[in-house]
């Protein structure tokens, strides 16, 4: 088994682009994913002209790596109300979710469906709640949930902060396969769109060790 590290915001879009590469790992029993989000954006409201950006990259997304932007989703950031990211809030919700069994994989693609595709505001804690429902989970374990995670949560941030600076990391995605006390930063976006040429070069990697 091999180690991967890897550094994401549940809100970022480049992300959710390499999501088809983090599904070919986590369907192999060749690698266990440790997952490091990092806080991207605390709680505010996207100014529109870093919004135009968003627009634009997410076409940029959708070209490279054929993921999905659901209407609802692109309603949201092109209209003139408010645009509203809590990356800290949908960190929470990822822990919480293990702690109801659902593993760390899993929660992050049932919350990046949430946001890119159904368009949910997850900055707010009552959709957060109706994203809970959707996922069969009762109100008042959600609620528990929520709670029993949310310090450790902001720690985990905290600390994967400092992690990110010692590992010299500067933006979301980045990969690292562990090889004994070795980090290798994996190079992945080249592969957006291709995960089984993502897997072959890392196999090839592997195979080189």
């Amino acid at each position: 088994m091999h180690n991967i590290h890897y550094f994401f915001d549940p809100m970022c879009g480049w992300c959710y682009a390499a999501s088809p590469l983090l599904q070919k790992l986590a369907q192999s029993d060749q690698f266990d994913i440790h997952y490091y989000p990092g806080g991207m954006i605390p709680k505010r409201a996207i100014d529109p002209g870093f919004r135009q950006h968003i627009v634009q990259a997410d076409q940029r997304i959708a070209s490279l790596s054929k993921v999905e932007f659901g209407k609802k989703y692109q309603q949201r950031v092109t209209a003139n109300g408010e645009f509203i990211l809590d990356s800290y809030l949908t960190t929470q919700a990822f822990w919480a979710g293990q702690t109801l069994g659902i593993n760390a994989h899993d929660m992050l693609q049932h919350l990046q469906q949430a946001h890119y595709i159904e368009g949910m505001p997850l900055h707010q804690e009552d959709h957060l709640q109706a994203f809970a429902a959707q996922l069969g989970i009762e109100e008042s374990t959600w609620q528990a949930a929520m709670q029993q995670v949310k310090k450790d949560s902001l720690k985990n941030i905290q600390d994967n902060q400092q992690r990110m600076s010692t590992w010299q990391v500067s933006g979301f995605p980045t990969l690292f396969l562990q090889q004994k006390d070795r980090l290798i930063r994996l190079q992945h976006s080249q592969y957006y769109g291709q995960p089984d040429a993502f897997m072959a070069h890392l196999t090839a990697q592997l195979d080189h060790q």
